[in-house]
């Protein structure tokens, strides 16, 4: 065999190797290209979502403002997160869980915006009690956590008695914990000691229970 010959021979065994491993490339480029347009897929998806939940909660926000435009009015209460805040010397005096006639007539105005926006959405209220971080030294509650527990309660009967389905409403106790202010002097420990009212969406066992 002359050098011609082998030379030939030579290229004919290189060329499918070369193909070969020009077809594994373009296998795994493939294969990347496909990973990579997946993952922007996921970010996309993720991304729509996302824009989808603020503007569900935009809309919640500016569905429950203007389901208490009145009392938000005129400073009764506050709208902070979808939180309702009432301050707690406006529903009772220092260590009483008796709630005032003005708190009374606040909470009669609240029921039936509230009780329309829960039973459009088939959510319930969630009642939560705080209070300073003082320490309770005398009268009938043993400490800051049954005080916040017996006000919440106070709360969530009085919504009852107003006309708010018992199925729609519930009572919480946070005490001295979650305050809105750091407990350092009258005015701080004043916005701590507050009620809370909270839409919340309804648990399996709570719908179930309320059909």
């Amino acid at each position: 065999m002359d050098d011609s010959d082998a030379g030939v021979e030579h290229a004919a065994q290189v060329w499918p190797a070369f193909g070969d491993l020009m077809s594994s490339l373009l296998g795994a480029f493939v294969l990347l290209l496909v990973g990579v347009v997946a993952v922007q897929m996921e970010l996309t998806s993720h991304l729509q979502d996302e824009v989808k939940k603020r503007q569900l909660e935009e809309q919640r926000r500016m569905s429950l403002e203007k389901a208490l435009a009145i009392p938000l009015a005129t400073g009764r209460i506050t709208l902070n997160n979808g939180r309702i805040g009432i301050s707690g010397q406006v529903l009772f005096t220092p260590n009483s869980d008796q709630l005032q006639p003005d708190g009374r007539q606040l909470l009669n105005s609240l029921v039936t915006p509230l009780r329309a926006y829960l039973a459009a959405r088939d959510e319930m209220l969630m009642v939560s009690g705080f209070t300073d971080d003082k320490r309770i030294r005398s009268g009938p509650f043993a400490d800051n956590w049954e005080l916040s527990a017996q006000r919440a309660l106070t709360v969530t009967r009085t919504l009852i008695e107003e006309g708010m389905p018992s199925s729609m409403v519930f009572a919480a106790a946070f005490g001295s914990e979650q305050p809105v202010q750091p407990n350092t002097d009258d005015a701080a420990r004043a916005q701590n000691r507050r009620v809370e009212m909270a839409p919340v969406p309804k648990t399996a066992n709570a719908k179930n229970a309320a059909t």
